[in-house]
């Protein structure tokens, strides 16, 4: 199973219906095929080994993904907004790879002499080249890297082959399900396994996609009503300010919305339905090593937890769903045995889709094939699942998962800084939000904001601290290690052990 295979019954399928971008001009089923073989061909003229997306979400994304495909080599979204060192140490893994950048091209891409292409080129490009055949894909290549940050403070690059994402489709989409007036608008940075996961789902379904570049809550609604959407897909927080937007938040054409990434808050959950009592609210839970979606709460099931009565029933509002087919969920205790439903545990997950494979290191699943994701939980006794937090100490803000040690190395880094502490504390917008406790070298005095500042210039935007605060010490064992509860208690009991 290749993408390859989803791009050709797309085109033979529906070839004259606009898959991307507005209805005129937009780019159709066949038109996506003739720019992904005309992309390939791109690529092989570089002599690539690899596609690296560094540009914001757009047309140019789901073309790179099956050019990529069609080249037989992978496509690697990287984070547009990391700090120059940070990106550099990413692309440095990547050494043969074509680059598309934004317009006007990328400093860290020049100066390691990589070559590059702005996504406007390589628009203009695709469309005006005349493809060649295709030839056969290597299956044995990846499809896609996908940079996540786990626990420790070096990102591991998760190996997606084309058999998972091929897995998960057929697993969570009818073909052609979609009308020909459906349109999703897709709001997810293009290194997220949900844009890569929407882009062949949408395509498969046949169903035209709309990208919003930044978002925006009001722009978000603009764009619903002007592009006659009729699904979209958000993260938490983008829906708490979406329903929060001043002025008219009717949206007559918009029936499905799916969310994920991150706990929702009930109460953001009733305000929708409220607001859009036509809307079909779909919770899904998934990670980049499982290709995406493992599990949904369907909108029957939020409906039926909103309006019961019976307060069990209610409490599904606060789960993730059921298993999607194909997909095995099982809860283990500390000693690695099953649990009956109800009891917590870690969360272990086996199916096709699954990848749980990392580049140098290899596919981290037992010998039955179950990958332990490190997030707890539980099952009830109808199979939906519960999600109990990270058994890890990845903070997830904004649905985007942080690496705590990442931004302790770099704020270590400053002259005056001897400890540190980055914990995630909880946030109603955000699910968490990021906070460093900082200890002051010996004899100086501290200033957090400059500490602050200092770690926006190498880390940059979401991975900066919103609070950082100096204590005379961090609570440690005997042993040294970190007690990170302590550390989140005492910042949501207002940051006691003070400088």
């Amino acid at each position: 199973m290749h993408l390859t295979m989803l791009l050709d019954m797309a085109a033979d399928g529906f070839g004259d219906r606009v898959v991307l971008g507005p209805t005129k001009p937009g780019i159709t089923g066949e038109g996506l095929r003739r720019r992904s073989l005309s992309g390939a061909d791109i690529v092989r003229s570089h002599d690539a080994d690899a596609v690296v997306y560094l540009a914001v979400n757009g047309a140019a994304f789901p073309i790179a993904l099956f050019a990529a495909a069609c080249a037989g080599v992978p496509l690697v979204p990287l984070n547009y907004r990391l700090g120059r060192e940070q990106l550099a140490g990413m692309l440095r893994r990547h050494p043969g790879a074509l680059v598309l950048t934004e317009d006007g091209g990328h400093p860290v891409v020049d100066e390691l002499g990589m070559p590059s292409m702005s996504t406007a080129e390589w628009l203009s490009a695709t469309g005006l080249r005349t493809p060649e055949p295709a030839a056969t894909p290597d299956d044995a290549v990846p499809a896609v890297v996908i940079y996540t940050s786990g626990t420790t403070s070096e990102p591991k690059g998760v190996l997606l082959r084309h058999a998972n994402l091929v897995s998960y489709v057929l697993g969570s989409v009818e073909y052609a399900s979609a009308a020909e007036t459906d349109a999703a608008l897709v709001s997810v940075p293009p290194y997220h396994i949900a844009a890569v996961a929407n882009a062949i789902t949408s395509l498969y379904a046949g169903r035209r996609v709309v990208t919003l570049e930044q978002f925006d809550a009001s722009q978000w609604i603009e764009t619903v009503r002007r592009e006659q959407i009729t699904n979209a897909l958000v993260v938490p927080t983008m829906l708490a300010r979406i329903l929060d937007a001043p002025g008219d938040l009717s949206v007559p054409t918009l029936r499905s919305l799916a969310y994920g990434g991150a706990p929702m808050p009930a109460r953001v959950v009733r305000k929708a339905l409220e607001t859009w009592p036509q809307l079909d609210l779909v919770n899904a839970y998934g990670l980049t090593e499982t290709s995406s979606t493992i599990t949904v709460l369907t909108p029957e099931d939020h409906r039926t937890a909103v309006a019961s009565e019976d307060p069990f029933a209610r409490l599904r509002l606060g789960s993730v769903g059921r298993a999607l087919p194909g997909v095995e969920i099982e809860i283990r205790d500390e000693l690695g045995q099953p649990v009956p439903a109800g009891f917590r545990g870690r969360i272990h997950v086996r199916g096709d889709q699954v990848s749980a494979e990392y580049a140098g290191i290899g596919r981290l699943v037992d010998d039955d094939g179950w990958f332990d994701t490190r997030d707890e939980g539980f099952l009830d006794e109808e199979g939906y699942l519960f999600i109990g937090g990270r058994t890890d100490d990845t903070i997830i803000r904004g649905g985007e998962n942080i690496a705590p040690a990442e931004i302790e190395t770099v704020l270590l880094r400053h002259p005056d800084v001897a400890d540190v502490a980055v914990v995630g504390v909880p946030d109603e917008e955000w699910g968490q939000r990021l906070v460093a406790a900082v200890v002051p070298r010996a004899g100086e005095e501290l200033d957090v904001e400059d500490v602050r500042s200092f770690a926006r210039g190498i880390l940059r935007g979401s991975k900066t601290p919103e609070e950082i605060v100096a204590w005379s010490e961090l609570p440690r064992t005997e042993t040294g290690k970190l007690l990170r509860r302590e550390v989140v208690r005492g910042f949501e009991a207002g940051a006691p052990l003070p400088a």
